[in-house]
């Protein structure tokens, strides 16, 4: 049994605060990954006010839900947030 392993850094586009898809811009980023048939994905997002979340895409309405709900739970722009070092959509990320 051969055993691989890949480590690269990539750097994605800068995008609004929202739910984005990721996944063409990291295929187009990784030609290497069609050597492999299975295998570990570690992803460390250096920027603290970046997250990210995993899910299967079947339905292009969960990445609405998800948009909805946050902007919901954690508004922009809310009176009592004290960190205002950055922007407003980059402080509620800290709350998320």
């Amino acid at each position: 049994m051969i055993f691989m392993w890949t480590q690269k850094e990539l750097r994605l586009t800068a995008r609004a605060r929202g739910f984005h898809l990721i996944t063409d811009e990291i295929l187009r980023q990784l030609p290497e990954l069609s050597k492999y048939k299975i295998g570990l994905l570690n992803i460390l997002i250096k920027h603290t006010s970046a997250s990210l979340t995993i899910n299967e895409n079947a339905d292009p309405t969960v990445r609405k839900d998800f948009e909805s709900f946050f902007n919901r739970a954690v508004p922009e722009d809310e009176h009592y947030y004290l960190h205002n070092d950055e922007g407003s959509d980059v402080r509620v990320i800290y709350i998320a």
